[in-house]
């Protein structure tokens, strides 16, 4: 029987896990803790490895002698070595389409909810303040501009929706797309130009080395005073020590968070204490459906593996060269 060790989990069972590695003839020995040491300590008898958002450093994968495959339990891949599983051939997968379509809805009620002033008026409301006057001026969301960060699945899936409202949209990427690769509605800039006339900027790139705080100081200074962040990827893409200085200052009208660096945050801090700022606990990916089919596919991608086939979304094909006989 395999042993598959799950890292953590974000629902509050693992029966769709447990019958389909069944199948496989695999356990699930689920953690009770994330340190890297407890992790290490377990993850040496397993066949293989399952993780949503701890951290599978080079430390617990050399651990792990027996491991054929880690699954990430989501898109990114920041929590996990790569390079070290693919050294120790060792495959890592994740779902990168399963919550695309919640992430762009949640982006969307976040902009939405900035514009019309939604979660200010609700504060207000259940502290028994009744008072329209309260409240800054509203301006409608038609006809104002939204700039999306990275044109990828979740990116292409919000521009289509933002445009369907009326929302002029532009776009930015690491890789320059030609007018006819563009969603209909949707003009493609440069960074610095995105962020100067947009009156929404949301993120939606990958945290790598390259984007770690891609909104700093500089970029902030940028935008308009009137302007509004919205961040649904990963925390580390924004300064946030910058970001308050940058609300204290008056540099734009607010932001909306829904990642944070590090999770949980201090709440009570700027710039998660700033009535301007809304902030959702790491909720875009959510919904019945999207978990269903995350589940299914993490869990399916680690069956395949032990069963000796090539699970879907392998992002380091390079460790099939390193693998040994016993990986086999």
């Amino acid at each position: 029987m395999y042993r598959v060790l799950v890292t953590d989990v974000a629902w509050p069972d693992m029966e769709i896990e447990r019958a389909i590695l069944r199948e496989a003839d695999a356990t699930l020995i689920v953690a009770s803790q994330t340190n890297v040491e407890f992790l290490a300590e377990a993850a040496a008898d397993c066949d293989a490895i399952m993780t949503n958002w701890a951290k599978v450093p080079e430390a617990v994968i050399a651990a792990a002698t027996r491991c054929k495959i880690v699954s990430r339990l989501g898109v990114g891949l920041d929590n996990i070595d790569v390079e070290a599983a693919t050294r120790r051939g060792i495959l890592v997968t994740n779902v990168p389409d399963y919550c695309t379509v919640e992430v762009a809805e949640h982006a969307l009620a976040l902009m939405l909810t900035l514009a019309r002033k939604v979660a200010f008026y609700h504060c207000e409301t259940k502290q028994g303040s009744y008072d329209l006057q309260k409240g800054p001026s509203l301006k409608r969301i038609e006809g104002q501009t939204l700039g999306i960060v990275g044109l990828g699945g979740i990116g292409r899936k919000l521009a289509e929706k933002a445009a369907a409202l009326g929302v002029n949209v532009l776009a930015t990427g690491r890789t320059r797309k030609h007018p006819s690769e563009l969603p209909v509605g949707v003009s493609w800039c440069d960074l610095n130009d995105l962020l100067t006339q947009s009156d929404y900027i949301s993120l939606h790139v990958p945290l790598t080395s390259e984007t770690k705080h891609l909104i700093g100081a500089e970029q902030l200074a940028r935008m308009k005073s009137s302007a509004y962040l919205i961040n649904t990827a990963r925390g580390g893409l924004i300064d946030h020590a910058a970001l308050a200085s940058a609300l204290n200052a008056g540099q734009l009208a607010g932001a909306a968070l829904d990642v944070q660096d590090t999770e949980p945050p201090d709440l009570s801090r700027p710039p998660y204490n700033d009535s301007r700022v809304v902030v959702t606990p790491h909720a875009a990916f959510v919904s019945v459906e999207s978990l269903s089919n995350l589940r299914t596919r993490a869990a399916r991608q680690v069956a395949t593996c032990l069963q000796g086939g090539l699970p879907e979304h392998l992002v380091n094909p390079n460790a099939m060269r390193h693998r040994s006989y016993s990986n086999q």
